[in-house]
């Protein structure tokens, strides 16, 4: 058996790890959640380390904690904050739902951390010094949203931002490529790609603005309402001073939230940050599946996009490519649709004054983060940025499309146009021939008024 040292809290004793810098409470949580694979998540981590610097520091600043102990577990929580302990966080997401053991690790881990430095009293207790003046119940939700907006920040954000300006790009570049709309998925009027392009941007500036307008109810944290929001054992001062303090380390504007009881009883922020999520991943998945259409083929599909061929696609079919790209994007974005089921869910089980499915509501919130920022990277760097258009494709199904009739319209009327978009289906042949056969143009009536690039609108720079 491994070597062990005892460990003791307020159940009494318990064999630890003798390496281990977490302690009792670590261990009891080990024992009684063995329950899946998934950890809580180190970002989660990071910021409640985060919260122990700012909370000795104002803690120490109030009187309330000597300045020997709070050096020490500055030192270790910053430690803690930039990953040098990473292994010491073993527990489990599906623990208890205030994250109160997640909160206690942390504690331990800092607080026999604290004690190995040099200039360290001999006992710091996880309790009494690195958790003065604070509850599960404030420090998880609060670890929760500095995470959350972190990610956000870092991450899903830019990530967006680039694939956006790309899809600028791209519309900049097809902007006189016209080709046949699809409403229905039936032949409608011309458009340009670029047009097409410029509506998937500013369908991502629509995500992006949510975002950001969600986060501003991220940013107000709920630290300083301790165990049921009234700031019971806590100076009346520290919740706004810790928010304040990491506002400036973080570089995020963050704030104590204004009724602390809702920012610990429910999480209709996070809620509505990850519907802005959900959002976003609707976007992607009619952006992607609308190019996996125009790049279906190469030979029997639309393929009026030619997408960059990055592997074989069958183990069976020699030379065969598939639009994998599209595929891992849009299941990510499946991924994220179960998450907001999941977190609604675990949302709407707030009773009283606290909601006590924390961990699985900030573990799917980052897990949609992560992974739409690595599928909007990987998208935009292996597909968009290679899409290629097939121009003799484009302009064959403009040429070849019935719905050019509407051109027609306003000179011969509705009824007479339909007539000539059925005689030409009917007989497969071009409307130019079913018009002249129908007498119901001259040839040079329906030369100047049937013309693709006059039927763009007002949005195009389009000129023959």
């Amino acid at each position: 058996m491994p070597a062990t040292r005892t460990e003791s809290d307020s159940f009494g004793p318990i064999e630890v790890p003798i390496n281990a810098l977490w302690g009792a409470q670590t261990a009891r949580s080990l024992h009684f959640f063995a329950i899946g694979e998934a950890r809580m998540p180190l970002a989660v981590i990071h910021a409640l380390a985060w919260i122990k610097w700012a909370a000795a520091h104002v803690n120490r600043d109030l009187g309330l904690l000597e300045a020997t102990k709070a050096h020490a577990i500055i030192d270790a929580a910053l430690q803690v904050a930039t990953s040098a302990f990473d292994q010491e966080f073993p527990l489990s997401v599906f623990q208890t739902g205030s994250g109160t053991q997640s909160n206690m690790n942390v504690n331990e881990v800092i607080a026999n951390l604290s004690m190995t430095s040099n200039a360290a009293p001999p006992k710091i207790h996880p309790n009494d010094d690195v958790n003065l003046g604070q509850s599960s119940n404030d420090v998880f939700p609060t670890a929760m949203h500095i995470a959350i907006a972190i990610a956000a920040k870092q991450s899903l954000l830019p990530a967006l931002i680039d694939l956006r300006a790309m899809l600028q790009a791209k519309a900049q570049k097809f902007d006189r490529v016209i080709k046949i709309g699809r409403t229905h998925l039936q032949d409608a009027t011309p458009i340009t790609l670029g047009q097409e392009f410029g509506g998937y941007a500013a369908q991502l500036e629509l995500c992006e603005s949510a975002i950001q307008h969600a986060l501003i109810a991220v940013h107000t944290l709920a630290i300083g309402g301790t165990a049921v929001g009234t700031g019971l054992n806590t100076h009346p001062k520290f919740g706004a001073r810790v928010a304040a303090l990491l506002a400036d380390k973080l570089d995020l504007p963050l704030t104590q939230a204004g009724n602390l009881f809702a920012a610990m009883a429910g999480h209709e922020a996070i809620v509505g940050l990850h519907s802005s999520f959900k959002m976003l991943a609707i976007a992607l998945t009619k952006i992607a599946n609308d190019i996996r259409l125009m790049g279906s083929g190469p030979r029997a599909g639309l393929g009026e996009l030619q997408l960059p061929e990055n592997e074989p696609g069958s183990s069976i079919m020699p030379g065969k490519v598939n639009p994998t790209q599209i595929e891992a994007l849009t299941m990510v974005c499946a991924q994220v649709f179960g998450h907001d089921a999941a977190i609604g869910f675990a949302a709407s089980q707030g009773q009283f004054e606290l909601n006590v499915y924390k961990p699985l509501i900030v573990m799917n919130v980052l897990d949609s983060s992560r992974l739409l920022s690595d599928a909007m990277r990987s998208f935009s760097q292996h597909c968009l940025a290679g899409i290629t258009v097939n121009a003799e494709r484009v302009a064959a199904l403009v040429q070849s499309s019935l719905m050019l009739v509407t051109a027609l319209a306003p000179h011969i009327g509705y009824a007479r146009a339909a007539k000539i978009a059925k005689h030409a289906h009917v007989n497969g042949s071009s409307l130019r021939e079913a018009a002249l056969a129908l007498t119901e143009v001259s040839a040079e009536q329906f030369d100047l008024w049937v013309d693709a690039s006059k039927m763009l609108g007002s949005e195009s720079s389009f000129s023959p």
